[in-house]
């Protein structure tokens, strides 16, 4: 072998080993050293395979990075990581899973791999609108990630789903806008509707806030018609709060995006505090609690008023 080749092919060995974490294909690990050296190896116990046509460059304990390339490279060509495995790799945080198995995306039709330590699922959306071309493992861009693992989340918990779309809004993965075009390719899943209202809280404004959704409960409650945007003279400035009913020293706030900006939640936890101190009672509703958990919002709000004086 010429100079230049060794040269090369050294550089191309250190390149792929460092970018893979020391995890490759049989294949790739062939093609860099050799089938008798990768053979060698694997035999004295230097090397092992922890799936069919795997190879770890080393014997010891996979480090989690390893663990999702082992996973990644055990199933069919084409895959990706998904899920909340995508999401972790590009630094997500939160909603911690007691066992999270790493979260492989095959292409429709591929087998069930030969390896246990994976959680599978398949799509026919693998191409670069939902991929990201560039980064490594190879990945479902955030928004659509958060999109399915909000979708494979069972039915008893939805707000977990929906934690998904306003955590990686939050921590600035991704925007509304990539979540509704990514929604709008995915199609049909579990959980859309709840997928919508979140993308919708997520964005902000006027169409966040369910005061059509609150002042049908109320009606329902055969509550008092309350005072919107009331609002409320303090000696640093003028407040607002969302529904006041005055007479019974009572007033509701409803958050769109709950902990969304910290700095303006921080902001709204003071100016509510402010206006509690000489002012009503104030009650602090999320927009998927008036949505989905009306009961709640219900007993709490009733109760409040009563409090207050009234007699309905």
């Amino acid at each position: 072998m010429s100079e230049a080749r060794a040269e090369f092919v050294r550089t191309v060995s250190e390149s792929t080993v460092t970018d893979q974490d020391g995890v490759l294909a049989t294949w790739q690990a062939v093609s860099l050293f050799g089938r008798h050296r990768v053979a060698r190896e694997v035999r004295a116990g230097r090397w092992h395979r922890p799936a069919r046509g795997v190879v770890v460059l080393h014997n010891g304990p996979l480090s989690i990075a390893q663990q999702r390339w082992v996973a990644l490279l055990a199933c069919a060509r084409g895959s990706v990581l998904g899920g909340i495995t995508a999401l972790r790799c590009d630094g997500f945080t939160g909603l911690q899973s007691d066992a999270e198995l790493p979260r492989v995306v095959q292409p429709m039709g591929a087998r069930v791999p030969p390896y246990a330590s994976v959680n599978v699922h398949w799509s026919e959306y693998l191409d670069e609108r939902d991929v990201h071309p560039l980064r490594q493992p190879v990945r479902h861009r955030p928004a659509r990630a958060a999109i399915d693992e909000a979708s494979w989340t069972p039915h008893p918990a939805e707000k977990r789903a929906r934690a998904f779309v306003l955590a990686v809004v939050q921590q600035r993965l991704a925007t509304p806008r990539h979540f509704r075009e990514a929604l709008e390719r995915r199609g049909a899943c579990r959980h859309r509707a709840l997928i919508v209202e979140s993308i919708l809280d997520a964005a902000g404004g006027i169409q966040s806030l369910p005061e059509r959704d609150f002042d049908n409960l109320r009606s329902a409650l055969h509550l008092p018609e309350p005072t919107r945007q009331a609002k409320v003279k303090r000696e640093d400035g003028r407040y607002y709060l969302d529904v006041e009913w005055k007479a019974y020293d009572t007033a509701c706030e409803i958050h769109g995006i709950p902990h969304m900006r910290i700095v303006q939640w921080e902001s709204d936890l003071a100016r509510i505090n402010e206006i509690t101190i000489d002012g009503p009672r104030v009650l602090i509703f999320s927009s998927y609690a008036v949505r989905r958990l009306q009961d709640r919002v219900a007993d709490q709000l009733v109760r409040m008023l009563r409090r207050g004086g009234w007699r309905g």
